[in-house]
């Protein structure tokens, strides 16, 4: 019985596969797979020093959308971390890290060799204050003015550059 049931279970299987190999072949199948595959959404890159995540993230200024590689500090342990011993960071890279619960938000510079640019980001999403060209290895801390939602960490001077400034939308 037992061999009866294996050998049962072993031509279904064979029929089940034969019946998908058929019907992924089939001009209905090609076009519902590609539609799929093109309305799925991008997985995420890993930056290869961090670990994190790399998502895409848009700051919206006037008619003005600007596009970065965002790394996201989503954990206690990757917002503890930040950008510290980064000895680079491109113009359009920075990491955000989401406030979750939403809180007023402070940051420092400790073991941080680059300048940033630290932008917190109210609960509508858009930015309350920037922390312009942070001083490397500081730890006096700057903070934002009111609940956030998220900061975003840039290189420093790059906000300015760009003409970021409070009221600017951000979407990651």
């Amino acid at each position: 019985m037992g061999r009866r049931s294996i050998g049962f279970g072993l031509r279904t299987a064979g029929l089940s596969a034969a019946f998908l190999a058929l019907a992924a072949c089939s001009p209905q199948a090609q076009t519902a797979n590609a539609t799929q595959s093109s309305n799925a959404p991008a997985e995420a890159s890993v930056h290869p020093v961090s670990g994190l995540s790399v998502i895409p993230l848009t700051v919206t200024s006037g008619n003005t959308v600007h596009r970065f590689q965002a790394e996201l500090a989503d954990t206690p342990a990757a917002q503890q971390r930040g950008l510290m011993f980064r000895t680079e960071l491109g113009p359009n890279e920075g990491m955000i890290f989401p406030s979750n619960p939403q809180t007023a938000r402070s940051f420092w510079m400790k073991n941080t060799p680059l300048p940033l640019d630290i932008i917190f980001i109210g609960p509508d999403r858009r930015i309350l204050n920037i922390a312009a060209e942070t001083p490397p290895y500081t730890e006096e801390s700057v903070s934002s003015e009111g609940i956030t939602s998220g900061v975003l960490e840039l290189i420093g001077g790059r906000a300015a550059e760009l003409g970021l400034e409070p009221g600017d939308k951000v979407d990651w």
